[in-house]
Order: C-alpha cells, then sequence, then structure tokens
C-alpha cells in the first residue's frame, strides 16, 4: 500500500517515539521483529502478545501507538480480533502474516476492517530489508486517523434505511478517487447506494493484484455489479466499475448518447497508476453529467482534475477530516474551494444519490 515520505532517524529529544506492541504466537519472530524495531530509535516496543486475547489486555495496560498483527494465531484468528479491536478500540494496526500476501483475500478483508496498512511476512524467514520496511511504516501509521472507523453493527441499519431510499436517476455518472484508508471507506460508501445506483467509477490507489481481490470482494459483498474497468464498456445504472491500475489509466468518454469506459496509455501521475487525476479530467468536456467524490488518501490527487470538473459545471463532494484516516486529498480539494458539500464518510452516499435523482435537478 502507498505510504508517505518518511522522516529522518531521530533522537529521543526530537520527537516522542512510537510505541508498538508486537502480537505473533511465534516467539522467534517476536524477537527478531523486536530485536530490529530497537535499532530504529523512532520506535519502542513496549511489549509481545502471543495471542488476541493477551493483546487485549496489554493495549489496556500499555497504550501502545500501533500494532503488528498476525493472522494465524491460536484461540482467536487476527482478522477476528481486527474487527472487534475496531469496534471497541480502534488505532492503527498493521498487520504482518504470510497470508497478507499482495492481492490476497486475507490482505483485503483487513484493510476493509481498518488495518491501515498490510505486509507480507516471508516463509523463508525475516530479512533486515522487510525488517526495515516495517518498522518504516510503523512509524507512518501512527499519522492515520483510526478514531473514526465505521461500526458494522451501524453498517447494517444504515445499509436498510438507504437502501430503502427512492431516486430517479438523472444520467449522471459518479466519478470517485481514494488512496490510504480508501478500501474500508469505498466500501462503507457502496454499501449504503442502493442497488439501482447510478454508474460509478472508481480510482483507488492500490497494486493491481489488489484491486482485482477487491473487486472479487465487493461483486461478492454488495448488490449491484462490481467489475473491472475495460476499455469500451459502457457504464450502466446499478454498475460500479474499478480502474485496474497495471500500466494504464482509466478514464469515460461519450459515445453517442453513452458513456464508455476510457483505458489511457501513459506515465504515472502524482506517483499514481490509476491517478483519480486522470480519471477525472477524461470526463472534462462532459462534467455537466458528473458527480465527482473525493474520500481519504494521502497527497493531492484528483483536486487538479476536479477542479477542472467543478469549473465546467460538476457536482462535487469531500470526505470530511474527522472521518478520514488520512486527510490529504479531501483537503486539497477543500483548500482550492471546489468542494460544494464535505461530509462524514457514512452521509457520502445520500448526498450522491441526492445529486444524481431527476426529482432534484
Amino acid at each position: 500500500m502507498p505510504t508517505p515520505s518518511l522522516p529522518g532517524s531521530r533522537s529521543d529529544g526530537d520527537c516522542k517515539k512510537t510505541r508498538v506492541l508486537i502480537v505473533d504466537d511465534q516467539h522467534s519472530v517476536q524477537s527478531l521483529i523486536r530485536h530490529a524495531l530497537s535499532q530504529d530509535d523512532r520506535i519502542e516496543v513496549v511489549g509481545t502478545a502471543d495471542d488476541a486475547y493477551e493483546a487485549r489486555e496489554l493495549i489496556k495496560t500499555l497504550n501502545p501507538d500501533v500494532l503488528t498483527l498476525d493472522v494465524e494465531m491460536p484461540r482467536m484468528s487476527g482478522l477476528d480480533f481486527l474487527e472487534r479491536l475496531m469496534r471497541l478500540r480502534p488505532m492503527p494496526v498493521i498487520m504482518f502474516s504470510s497470508l497478507t500476501h499482495q492481492g490476497s483475500e486475507h490482505a483485503i478483508r483487513a484493510l476493509s476492517l481498518g488495518a491501515v496498512d498490510v505486509m507480507p511476512k516471508p516463509t523463508t524467514g525475516l530479512d533486515a530489508e522487510t525488517l526495515k520496511k516495517l518498522a518504516g511504516r510503523l512509524v507512518t501509521a501512527t499519522r492515520f486517523n483510526r478514531s473514526k472507523v465505521p461500526s458494522m453493527n451501524d453498517e447494517v441499519m444504515d445499509q436498510a434505511v438507504t437502501r430503502e431510499t427512492l431516486y430517479r436517476w438523472n444520467g449522471k455518472i459518479v466519478l470517485l478517487g481514494a488512496s490510504t484508508g480508501g478500501v474500508a471507506a469505498v466500501e462503507t460508501v457502496l454499501r449504503r447506494m442502493p442497488e439501482d445506483c447510478p454508474p460509478i467509477v472508481i480510482s483507488q490507489h492500490m497494486p493491481e493484484s489488489f484491486l482485482i481481490s477487491f473487486v472479487k470482494r465487493l461483486d461478492d459483498l454488495l448488490p449491484q455489479n462490481v467489475r473491472v474497468a475495460q476499455d469500451g464498456m459502457e457504464l450502466l445504472q446499478g454498475h460500479v466499475y474499478l480502474a485496474p491500475g497495471g500500466t494504464e489509466h482509466t478514464g469515460i468518454r461519450r459515445k453517442g448518447r453513452r458513456f464508455e469506459i476510457a483505458a489511457i496509455i501513459g506515465p504515472k501521475r502524482n506517483g499514481h497508476i490509476p491517478s483519480v487525476d486522470e480519471l477525472f479530467m477524461s470526463a472534462g468536456d462532459t462534467a455537466e453529467t458528473v458527480t465527482a467524490v473525493l474520500l481519504t488518501g494521502i497527497g493531492k490527487d484528483g483536486a487538479d482534475g476536479m477542479k477542472q470538473l467543478k469549473q465546467r459545471g460538476a457536482y462535487c463532494i469531500g470526505q470530511d477530516e474527522e472521518t478520514c484516516v488520512v486527510y490529504g486529498m479531501p483537503r486539497a480539494a477543500s483548500e482550492m474551494g471546489i468542494l460544494d458539500e464535505q461530509l462524514p464518510l457514512t452521509a457520502i452516499a445520500k448526498a450522491i444519490c441526492a445529486s444524481c435523482d431527476a426529482r432534484r435537478s
């Protein structure tokens, strides 16, 4: 997953150390991680736990800033513990497991439950480079806001309310961009959308293998048809399209009276393929038919494209600071003064439907 640039090494006097709790059932792995992290003067390992129950008690007494969490553990799996933790005491968690390799079902589920990052644990033994990368991501994770993670119980209740809401589609297309924290955020928005939602095209900063697994998860979970966006696909009501990444950006184009997916060959923009700016800028000639949405994410990708859309008549929505894991992309749009609405994550689906309702046009 993408992470921002990290500061250089620092001394105790420069800044508070990142307090880490290691949760792993293998004592040899605990020792290796502890030893490696102790070499980084930005980090203090405050404890180790063999399982979720021990971790729960240590979180209460030690109040760590961030956890490393394995998936396979006795008595309770790491994913089940993560789900409970995010309901009761949201905090930054990095899943560090041999099961969270790139694009795996476990990795996607961890991100959807609220983990800020996932890292594969090498099956052949922990190497210095992996442990150095883990240290950097642990320090970075403390910058992320985990104080507002949607409750799964609230999700179920809100879904029922939202999906009973009537609206009459006015032909508008929804273009949505997200980055860090976006897996859970996108899922939260889509869970609240009606089955006959407007066509939604999503550019999410993730490696290609993650995106394909994410599409499968969403298609299994949601009533909408969720697909990997491919050049020439017609945009249809009740369908959601995720940009595949890899070597292509994803945009849209008008073809007669309909819209379709447009593959865009080009270099990274703002450091990303797929890029939210590329998606938004592709719709500049049809901006009056677009609702543009920016969710949680590092950086400013999407802000320039949204500005162009706004100037040409698009309706623009941004996630608010309080509910963003990282208030970067929506902040950039807000500072440009181009947002029509800035809302909590759980209110965004309703705003999208309202902007695409023919009865309100």
